[in-house]
């Protein structure tokens, strides 16, 4: 295996030898798809992780190449003639921004999460719930492999109106300094590991400084472990990225890496396993999530093989996600009921150092809802749920109910139960569920 980054795209991906196997249907399904999906892998899954002799069904090809299902007919067909008549690029541009704009590219209102800042929008900060910030560095806004589930898929497709980045750290130090209830920071994307480890360490470092006592925990949200493991063990720098993970936890923070498996396979092989005790060995944590998803993880005896082998290597089983109403959602998507189903029928088969898992749950605008189950309460179905997280602190795990819906895949697809006209977080609130408004709404 090289250890050296190679990435195809549609400009290059013919070159990967295993190409030559795929059915010419997977190969127009690559070129169609593509255009407006975006789509990039590398040599490490290509060579370590897919099994090209069964890409029909084979979950990591799956979750790197785009394919025909991914896309509504009508938007297949429409791109599809269009490069058959070979027709100009401005308009074939044109057709799949607006094929684009049809796939919900800015799920659970994630624009109602940017703070302001001397009345000034900061584009690349997300600020939701009152202890935690999201941080999207302009620099990280790539991953070293794209997912075909993924719910940032704007952020790779030349959407910049919809894109989340911000390379002037001194605003995010002085929105921190201004918020001083906020103790953790995510560091997200894209992927922060694409960074080099000069620029990363150049971000990180300065919230180790005096001024920052209230920020306790530095979290990285990666795909990096599952798409290129090598970046904690053989990159140029990645001595460099360990020394950072070194310093920080040196310093009194509490680093967690926000690791993405989506399936067994990506923890399989001897480098994920040798990246994943590289950085343990720092002294930070490793929190596991994936969302649920058709094609790929719809199975519980995958969730708890994956569970297991994650507690087996010292990570931490952290989420089970839905997947989000955005992109190819279509494809990969589940009704609410049968995720609940599979996660409880994972979990029950694990021990309770896996259980450390939470899920399924839903990041919607109003938060993130754990589904916990489906019950007949007063003679009627209902799903039970509750917030794991809210925009409003006061609404965190109090069970509610909705009508129960046998099709219905995301939260706002549900209705509230009991003939009741709204949900109880819609409702002005009794006085002693009363919090202080959060800070921007």
């Amino acid at each position: 295996m090289d250890k050296k980054l190679k990435t195809y795209t549609l400009q290059n991906y013919r070159t990967i030898p295993q190409i030559a196997t795929l059915k010419e249907s997977d190969i127009e399904a690559i070129e169609v798809v593509g255009r407006v999906l975006p789509f990039k892998t590398n040599n490490y899954v290509v060579n370590e992780l897919i099994d090209w002799t069964r890409t029909d069904d084979d979950p990591i090809f799956t979750l790197n190449f785009p394919r025909r299902e991914m896309l509504e007919k009508k938007h297949y067909q429409a791109v599809k003639r269009m490069l058959d008549e070979g027709v100009d690029k401005a308009t074939l541009d044109r057709k799949i921004h607006e094929i684009r704009l049809e796939l919900n590219p800015n799920p659970a209102g994630q624009e109602h999460n940017v703070p302001t800042l001397d009345a000034v929008k900061l584009k690349g900060i997300q600020h939701k719930y009152p202890e935690t910030v999201l941080f999207f560095p302009s620099q990280g806004q790539t991953c070293h492999a794209y997912c075909t589930f993924c719910f940032r898929w704007p952020q790779f497709s030349g959407m910049s109106g919809l894109k989340f980045a911000m390379k002037e750290s001194d605003l995010l130090l002085k929105y921190l300094k201004l918020h001083r209830q906020v103790s953790d920071v995510l560091f997200t994307g894209g992927d922060p590991m694409t960074m080099t480890a000069s620029v990363l360490s150049a971000y990180i470092e300065q919230l180790l400084a005096p001024g920052f006592e209230h920020i306790r925990t530095i979290r990285i949200g990666t795909k990096s472990l599952a798409y290129w493991p090598y970046r904690y063990t053989t990159d140029a720098d990645s001595e460099q990225i360990i020394e950072l993970f070194n310093k920080i936890v040196a310093a009194g923070k509490n680093l967690s890496i926000q690791a993405h498996f989506n399936h067994p396979v990506e923890l399989s092989t001897e480098a994920v396993q040798q990246a994943i005790k590289a950085i343990r060995a720092t002294g930070a944590q490793i929190r596991t999530q994936s969302p649920l998803l058709k094609h790929i993880n719809d199975k519980p005896e995958l969730w708890a093989a994956m569970w297991r082998k994650q507690v087996d290597l010292g990570c931490i089983p952290y989420y089970m996600f839905v997947a989000r109403d955005t992109g190819s959602k279509a494809y990969f998507e589940l009704p609410l009921e049968k995720c609940w189903q599979i996660f409880r029928r994972a979990y029950r088969q694990v021990s309770g150092l896996c259980r450390t898992v939470r899920g399924p749950s839903m990041s919607d605008h109003p938060g993130k809802v754990q589904i916990l189950g489906v019950q007949e309460v007063k003679g009627e179905k209902v799903f039970v749920l509750r917030f794991i997280q809210g925009r409003n602190p006061a609404w965190v795990h109090i069970p509610f109910f909705a009508k129960y819906d046998p099709k219905a895949t995301w939260f706002n697809q549900l209705k509230p139960a009991f003939d009741e006209e709204k949900f109880f977080f819609e409702l002005k609130p009794p006085k002693d569920m009363v919090s202080k408004p959060f800070l921007f709404e």
